[in-house]
């Protein structure tokens, strides 16, 4: 085919940019090409807001050809959680069909060298990043955040995480020098003398199963680390968000094209309702590396069965700070009114557990009970959310009936010290949005104990009451060790406390499942 994109033209476009994030991988500094203020887009060739949201709306009710191989239906079915109904339909691929094919552009993107993936990958990025009002839309419509994270956390970080993958990628695989001469003395005799060459080799097809509430912050690392190392990248999306992650796939295919590569070096599968292909494609002797984000269930279920591949999973926890004391209460209450509140609480790093001594805490503001604590936050939350435009602002939408159902029913595991409360949006009558609740547990009581060491995926956190601070750290240890955690903090003005580190408080994160 012939190249519209010459490898040295993407080089020179794009070899600042790689340099760049290797600096920043070397000295771990701040750094991003990709803007996180909406205002930035729209020049040079990128889409302003009002530009990527009419390219959003005009993708409702369509069908999206990526001219893949093997298709055999068109599937899709996906409601925003905000009540709009997509309608967009994607292809369903026979995978006999279309797993060799993307096999057959494997030699020549392995022989075309790191630095030439590298580049490729960098332009898919960027043509990303030109639409990111448009991705903003696909992803708030699929995961359920509000605007502003969806643009935030759905463009410039997952743009982010996916150059950074590159970079690693990248000097991975030129630490190695391409050719070396090696020379052994043999005393009287002439020395031996090797020749070396060395080529990385990619694995095979990849697998990147995608989820439901950050598709391409969670996406992006596992699926431009493959593509840059020279593998082939199957993307199969969680079935209510396909869409970022298709559009993805379309540009990835379109940069290929251009730049002369076989475009089926990345494909997307797409699944029919109930269909569950996960298991099915993990299981392919052709699927080398799988890349997972979602429940530990089925995280465990592909680290026991996928035996072929390399298998990456990111996987659930139960998140707990442990809250001694502090020299800023106020401080402390609204960075945890904040983590709690957050997206719905529908991040794999939000606290869920918060382990409070029963006696209380030494605050700047005098002691504080574990009432007076759990109270003040209660309040902290609802001061938050007071403002229903604010708290629309902060929550989004619930992104499935299943978190609803915890949510209702964590009522009834413990006194509720904040009830959860319903949240009109006026711009979406039918979203369902939902403040936190805190519900009061006892450390000490078994049956509270099976409330508090499960994960509760949602907006529902436990303020645990337990003994003593040393108490709380053993908690907190025997919580990662049988349940995992995404994160974990601590509220401590004693640096020798019971193990704890000072003020370790819970960050605002962005990542989830």
């Amino acid at each position: 085919m012939a190249a519209e994109l010459t490898t040295p033209e993407l080089i020179a476009r794009h070899r600042p940019t790689l340099d760049q994030a290797l600096e920043s991988i070397r000295t771990r500094a701040y750094w991003s090409p990709h803007p996180e203020h909406p205002k930035a887009y729209g020049e040079h060739g990128s889409l302003d807001a009002a530009a990527g949201k009419a390219a959003f709306d005009a993708l409702l009710g369509t069908r999206l050809d990526l001219g893949q191989p093997g298709t055999d239906d068109w599937v899709g079915g996906e409601v925003s959680p905000y009540g709009v109904e997509l309608g967009v339909t994607y292809p369903h691929s026979d995978l006999d069909v279309l797993l060799p094919a993307m096999r057959a552009g494997q030699r020549a993107w392995r022989d075309a060298g790191p630095e030439a993936r590298a580049v490729v990958s960098i332009e898919i990025l960027k043509r990303i990043s030109d639409r990111t009002h448009e991705f903003a839309h696909a992803v708030m419509h699929t995961s359920g955040q509000a605007f502003m994270m969806a643009f935030q956390a759905g463009g410039p970080h997952a743009q982010d995480r996916g150059l950074e993958a590159v970079a690693y990628a990248y000097a991975e695989q030129i630490r190695t020098p391409d050719v070396a001469e090696w020379t052994k003395p043999q005393g009287k005799r002439d020395p031996l003398v090797m020749n070396k060459r060395f080529t990385p080799v990619p694995r095979g097809t990849a697998l990147v199963i995608g989820c439901n509430t950050f598709p391409t912050w969670n996406g992006y690392p596992g699926l431009f680390a493959s593509l840059a190392t020279g593998n082939a990248v199957l993307v199969k999306p969680h079935p209510r968000a396909v869409l970022p992650l298709a559009l993805t796939v379309r540009i990835a295919r379109e940069v290929l094209t251009e730049a002369g590569f076989d475009p089926n070096l990345v494909a997307l599968a797409a699944e029919r309702p109930g269909e569950g292909i996960a298991k099915t494609l993990a299981t392919r002797p052709e699927i080398r590396i799988i890349d997972y984000t979602g429940s530990t269930g089925f995280g465990d279920w592909l680290e026991a069965n996928a035996r072929q591949a390399q298998v990456y999973t990111e996987k659930a926890g139960v998140n707990t700070v442990v809250v001694e004391s502090t020299d800023d209460y106020k401080g402390m209450l609204s960075n945890l009114a904040f983590s709690l509140s957050l997206y719905s609480g529908q991040m794999c790093t939000t606290p869920q557990n918060l382990l409070i001594p029963r006696d209380g805490i030494t605050t700047d503001q005098g002691p504080k009970s574990y009432d007076e604590v759990v109270a003040d936050l209660a309040r902290a939350v609802d001061g938050l959310l007071g403002d229903d435009a604010r708290a629309n602002g902060l929550l989004g939408a619930l992104v499935n009936p299943d978190v609803k159902a915890r949510l209702e029913a964590a009522a009834g595991l413990g006194e509720v010290a904040l009830a959860s409360r319903e949240i009109a949006n006026p711009e979406f009558p039918d979203a369902v949005v939902r403040t936190p609740v805190i519900v009061k547990l006892d450390g000490a009581k078994p049956d509270d104990e099976a409330a508090y060491m499960s994960e509760c995926f949602g907006p529902v956190s436990f303020a645990v009451a337990v003994d003593s601070a040393s108490d709380a750290v053993e908690l907190l240890r025997r919580t990662v060790r049988e349940k995992g955690a995404m994160t974990v903090g601590a509220y401590t003005t004693d640096e020798g406390s019971s193990g704890t580190s000072r003020r370790c408080a819970s960050r605002r994160p962005r990542s989830c499942r």
